[in-house]
């Protein structure tokens, strides 16, 4: 189940410990405008997961943003929490909440996922310094066990979280991509740096099954490193449109399979174009 709200955040944030601060101007490397959303705008998703060949409900998903400051400094403060269903916490609790701040240009500044999955507790944290030219990464994670584990990192090109990578790929623009783009980018969390993939597939009309609408959609994977080969972890579906919202997830697990969708949505910057209305 943990791969449901890692998925959900692919497409669909104390103060820092290390020395030297953040470096407005270094970062400008990971930075891009920000064409896409809005402060205070509030996604919901229902999540359901594959079980013995029956779908069933496994909670909801409630992403939030609002503007706000960091360090002295402009920012986005984006807010991802996941809440398994009744029925579900008979057999296996689950609650993660996700939290990241970026600049107003979408270049990440921190990061923290705290799940509870189980009695199972897990915290990633990932601070970001932007000196000498270069990426830098503190990352900080504690295990089920409490204990505590340190790294650093560092590198020439951009390193992003699960949450800043989502909320910049909303940003791309798909104008001259054609079947197969790729976008290969390193993620952080507490505890690792992975190399990933975003894999353009086309274009398709979505219909919602509750409210029959129809929207045309971009489709796009995303892949991650295992090994020595990439294996796709979530297809989604997005508006093709200035918002670029995810409608639609399909996360392929190790042990089954699982689906969000998009349920509701408040102060969404730009009109859906994307919805058919014929």
């Amino acid at each position: 189940m943990k791969r449901i709200y890692l998925c959900i955040i692919i497409l669909i944030m104390s103060s820092l410990s290390h020395i030297g601060g953040f470096d407005v101007t270094a970062s400008a490397q990971c930075t891009i405008e920000n064409k896409a959303f809005m402060a205070g705008e509030s996604l919901t998703y229902d999540l359901y997961y594959n079980w013995k060949f029956i779908w069933v409900k496994a909670g909801i998903a409630d992403m939030t943003t609002t503007k706000t400051k960091y360090k002295g400094h402009d920012a986005y403060r984006s807010h991802l929490i996941t809440r398994g269903n009744n029925k579900l916490d008979d057999y296996f609790v689950l609650r993660d909440t996700l939290l990241c701040y970026t600049g107003l240009e979408i270049q990440p500044m921190y990061f923290r996922k705290g799940a509870r999955e189980g009695k199972r507790y897990t915290v990633d944290e990932v601070f970001y310094d932007f000196s000498n030219g270069k990426c830098n990464l503190k990352q900080h994670y504690i295990n089920k066990h409490g204990e505590h584990r340190y790294h650093d990192y560092h590198d020439s090109e951009c390193v992003f979280d699960m949450m800043s990578m989502l909320m910049r790929a909303r940003s791309f623009s798909p104008d001259g991509w054609k079947k197969g783009h790729t976008i290969n980018f390193n993620m952080a969390d507490g505890d690792d740096v992975k190399e990933c993939k975003l894999v353009y597939r086309g274009r398709e009309v979505y219909k919602v099954k509750e409210t029959k609408e129809r929207f045309n959609c971009l489709v796009l994977s995303f892949l991650e490193k295992e090994d020595t080969k990439f294996k796709e972890i979530v297809r989604f579906y997005v508006t093709d449109d200035d918002n670029h919202l995810p409608l639609r997830l399909d996360l392929y697990l190790r042990f089954g399979s699982a689906k969000a969708f998009l349920t509701k949505y408040k102060n969404v910057r730009h009109p859906l174009t994307s919805r058919i209305t014929e």
